[in-house]
């Protein structure tokens, strides 16, 4: 006879792209849900996997937040007679308290905004940006010391349990 386990069921990962380079180069403080208005042939390219976050970052402009910089590859079977641009910029939907707070720290304090990475809720595509404050070069390399000495336990760690 089996046992039950006590393991949940796997959820399907719904992230199509994330930018870790983000992470390397920034320190993230808030961060928002906003949706992303998008053509037809792009969500069929987000469907497969075709997207690139890495230089992607979010400018005010009238009022309204567009993300810039992202790539979304066209597929081979889009329609020959129209004509796709992979890196144009895209609108983003946030709620009007949202943009002011955003536009008030991208202003004033310097800050930028960028895009960490896109998913899917439900059957619509989101992205999750965050408010980013640079860090500089001692920053970066404390981050990588702190990833290689993780690893190192990691090793330590498994070279012990074979033991």
């Amino acid at each position: 006879m089996r046992a039950m386990s006590n393991k949940k069921p796997a959820k399907p990962d719904n992230v199509i792209a994330r930018n870790k380079r983000a992470t390397f180069d920034y320190h993230l403080l808030d961060s928002y849900e906003a949706g992303v208005a998008l053509e037809g042939w792009e969500v069929k390219s987000l469907r497969m996997g075709k997207c690139q976050l890495t230089d992607s970052y979010v400018l005010m402009k009238d009022g309204e937040a567009w993300l810039l910089g992202t790539q979304i590859t066209p597929l081979d079977t889009v329609s020959t007679h129209y004509v796709s641009d992979p890196t144009r910029t895209r609108r983003l939907l946030l709620h009007r308290k949202e943009l002011a707070k955003i536009l008030a720290a991208t202003s004033q304090k310097g800050l930028t905004c960028v895009c960490t990475q896109l998913y899917w809720k439900g059957h619509l595509v989101k992205a999750r940006i965050a408010l980013a404050e640079g860090k500089k070069g001692h920053d970066k390399r404390d981050t990588e010391k702190e990833r290689d000495w993780d690893r190192q336990k990691q090793r330590i760690i498994r070279d012990n349990v074979k033991q």
